[in-house]
């Protein structure tokens, strides 16, 4: 066991991951404090209005981002260092993409946003914050391009400390509205919406000039061949992956979404160590010509997480008893129980990594998670519906959990199945 440790300590993932892990949880524990300070002045039900609109900004950047991040992953980790001409082209034309794709979201989303507030969800007061979420959907768009692009050329200790920095710039601002008694949902929306795009314009300065590169329509075939399928997932994924959010606003209170949204945020430090590990993982796997060493590198990478999620789990759950009603305050004493059901759920995420990479970055097979996806969505849709309904909050933790499972095993056989076969 000791050979096995040390030959997973030695490896530069996990001197890499060390890296961005540091990264991460400095970045985490700025927006855990940025979450902590909006729920304590808002109280449940407001800070449940203020959650509806930023889970609507993820899941929109998610939509229309239409796969570039990965394709810039897989293209410009392919290309940055041997030909960098072309990697600056796969920079631009997804730059390019984005930037009419966000415009397009604004333009069509302000005026699909009260239909949606009144006819779904039933709460008009959703109106205003949810057309504030098209701009910061907008930002996320260009930052995360910034962030795939980083991740791209491997330069990790800049996506580290672009991160911190945004984050730390965010939490100061909120400091100050609080202090001065001007902290509001609407306030705090407008920080939360400013920062991506402080974060863009900073971030271009550590990145190759890309602009100054012509002909960058050259690699769209390419580009577009590979991005469709990371695309059709995107949108499943995004959509399933907030099912519990859209379907709790739609059935419980907002008091009652407030305390499940307190319990989805601090569980999401788990996904920040996921995006850490990913931001190494992935070009490392598309840089693999070798099945053999392939497997050898997903071996010592599962191992890894395997580990991860068990600590995670024994020292989370006790710790939620002291962490909520401290931090929080005691009206979200409730948010315990589904907290410890959703870092389970995590923990079985944070498994997950080796084998969803492996498909996108190695294998270079996203269509088999459309698949997957759909089959996810479903699931997650029919079993959050009736578990909300008959559970509250505690069903949306429950539907999850069940996801994540399915969302592990079914790919899980897949790379099993592929690193079994002879070349």
């Amino acid at each position: 066991m000791r050979k096995i440790l040390n030959s997973v300590i030695s490896t530069s993932t996990f001197k890499q991951s060390a890296v961005t892990s540091v990264g991460t949880v400095v970045n985490g524990a700025l927006g855990l404090v940025f979450y902590i300070i909006i729920a304590r002045n808002l109280g449940p039900s407001l800070f449940g209005v203020f959650s509806v609109a930023t889970a609507t900004m993820a899941l929109l950047s998610s939509i229309f981002n239409v796969g570039v991040d990965t394709g810039i992953i897989r293209f410009v980790g392919k290309h940055a260092t041997s030909e960098r001409e072309t990697a600056n082209k796969y920079l631009k034309l997804g730059l390019k993409i984005k930037i009419i794709s966000g415009l397009l979201l604004i333009a069509i989303g302000w005026f699909v946003i009260p239909l949606v507030a009144q006819n779904f969800f039933k709460k008009v007061e959703l109106i205003y914050p949810l057309r504030l979420s098209l701009l910061g959907a907008f930002g996320w768009l260009l930052s995360n391009f910034v962030s795939a692009a980083l991740q791209s050329l491997q330069k990790f200790v800049h996506w580290s400390l672009l991160n911190i920095s945004i984050n730390s710039m965010r939490l100061v601002a909120l400091l100050v509205l609080s202090c001065l008694g001007l902290l509001n949902v609407n306030s705090g929306l407008y920080l939360y919406i400013l920062a991506p795009f402080v974060g863009f314009f900073i971030g271009l300065a550590f990145i190759p000039k890309f602009w100054q590169v012509k002909n960058e329509n050259e690699v769209a075939k390419d580009f577009f061949r590979y991005n469709k399928w990371v695309a059709i997932f995107t949108v499943i994924v995004a959509v399933s992956s907030r099912v519990d959010t859209y379907l709790s606003t739609r059935l419980l209170t907002l008091g009652d979404l407030g305390i499940y949204s307190v319990a989805a945020n601090l569980s999401s430090i788990v996904p920040e160590i996921v995006l850490a590990l990913a931001t190494v993982v992935a070009p490392k796997f598309a840089s693999f010509t070798s099945k053999k060493d392939a497997m050898t590198y997903f071996k010592k990478l599962q191992l890894f997480v395997f580990g991860l999620a068990i600590a995670g789990v024994l020292v989370g759950g006790p710790l939620s008893y002291f962490i909520i009603p401290k931090l929080y305050g005691l009206d979200y004493l409730l948010s315990i129980a589904p907290f410890i059901v959703l870092l389970v759920s995590q923990a079985i995420f944070l498994v997950s990594v080796p084998v969803h990479t492996s498909i996108f970055y190695y294998f270079a097979y996203p269509k088999i998670f459309v698949y997957i996806a759909i089959v996810h969505l479903l699931l997650v849709s029919g079993l959050g519906w009736f578990l909300i309904g008959q559970y509250g909050y505690m069903g949306a933790a429950l539907t999850m959990l069940l996801g994540n499972i399915f969302n592990f095993i079914v790919p899980a056989i897949w790379v099993v199945k592929e690193f079994k076969k002879v070349n």
